[in-house]
C-alpha cells in the first residue's frame, strides 16, 4: 500500500505541474477566496480511480467530494492539491496529501511536494521520511528560539475564532512565523525538523492526516488546542516537536507560562 500510494502521489503531482503555469479555470466554493481550480478536479479524479481500481472496498474521504466516505475498516483521505491559492497566482508552493486509515487510526501518510521534487511518507511504527531520508524533529527546547507556522480560515472575515488573536499571542515569543498556504507542507516540515511548530483552525480531516504521522513517527507530538491528541474530528491542530508544545499550547490558550 505504501509503494502504491507513493507513485500515486507522484503521479498527481504531475497532473499539477502539467497544469501549473497555465490559465486556468477557476472557480469558489464556500466564499470567493475558497478557490478551486481545473487542476484540483484533474488530480482528485485520478486519485479516487486509482484507488477505488485496486482497493474497490476501502472507503475515500476527498477534498473536492468524488469519494464515497467510510466503507469497512480501511479509509483513505485525500487532498489533491492544498495550497489552491497559491497554485491559481502562480505561487509555487503546493502538494498532494495522502492518507489511510485502519480502524480509525492512520497507519500510512504520504506528502508530495512536485515543486521540489519532495516525497514525504510514514508508516505506523516504521518510522518518517523524506526521499529515503529519515526524518527527525527539531531540538529546539524555547519558543523563544523556534521557527514556527499557522494560517487562517476561510471565513476568517466573517468568524470571531479566525487565529487572528493567537497569532498576536504567539508572535511577540518565537523568531519568527510562517504563513506558507499549504497546511500539509507546514506539518511535513515539522517532521522534518525546518519548522519546530505549527497549529492552525478550520481545516479538514485531509489536511492533517498524513502529517499528523508524519510528525508522531519524526518523534515529535500531534494535539489540538485542548491537548487531548488530534484525532479527525478535532478541527483543529496543533504540531511540535515535542520540547515546546506545553509553551506553545499555553500561549495559543493566554495562560501564563510557569
Amino acid at each position: 500500500m505504501k509503494d502504491f500510494a507513493v507513485e500515486l502521489a507522484r503521479e498527481a503531482g504531475r497532473v499539477l505541474m502539467d497544469h501549473f503555469e497555465h490559465r486556468l479555470a477557476v472557480g469558489s466554493k464556500s466564499s470567493e477566496i475558497d478557490l478551486v481550480t481545473e487542476a484540483d478536479v484533474a488530480s482528485e479524479k485520478l486519485l479516487v480511480e486509482a484507488i477505488r481500481g485496486r482497493y474497490p472496498e476501502h472507503g475515500i474521504l476527498s477534498e473536492e467530494g468524488l469519494g464515497k466516505g467510510q466503507a469497512g475498516e480501511f479509509l483513505w483521505l485525500i487532498d489533491p492539491l492544498d495550497g489552491t491559492t497559491n497554485y491559481a497566482h502562480g505561487y509555487p508552493v503546493f502538494c498532494v496529501s495522502i492518507a489511510l486509515q485502519c480502524k480509525r487510526e492512520t497507519v500510512l501518510g504520504v506528502t508530495y511536494d512536485p515543486v521540489r521534487d519532495e516525497l514525504f511518507w510514514a508508516e505506523e511504527d516504521r518510522g518518517a521520511y523524506c526521499n529515503g531520508r529519515r526524518l527527525s524533529v527539531s531540538s529546539t527546547d524555547s519558543l523563544r528560539r523556534s521557527l514556527v507556522a499557522t494560517g487562517f480560515p476561510y471565513a476568517r472575515a466573517s468568524i470571531e475564532d479566525n487565529n487572528l488573536t493567537e497569532f498576536g499571542r504567539v508572535m511577540p515569543r518565537v523568531q519568527g512565523v510562517r504563513r506558507g498556504g499549504a497546511a500539509t507542507l507546514d506539518v511535513a516540515y515539522v517532521a522534518a525538523g525546518r519548522l519546530d511548530g505549527y497549529w492552525e483552525f478550520h481545516l479538514s480531516p485531509w489536511d492533517w492526516a498524513a502529517g499528523d504521522l508524519l510528525v508522531r513517527e519524526a518523534g515529535g507530538r500531534t494535539s489540538d488546542v485542548s491537548g487531548q491528541p488530534w484525532r479527525l474530528r478535532s478541527g483543529n491542530m496543533v504540531a511540535t516537536n515535542g520540547l515546546l508544545h506545553e509553551e506553545l499550547l499555553a500561549v495559543l490558550k493566554g495562560r501564563p507560562l510557569i
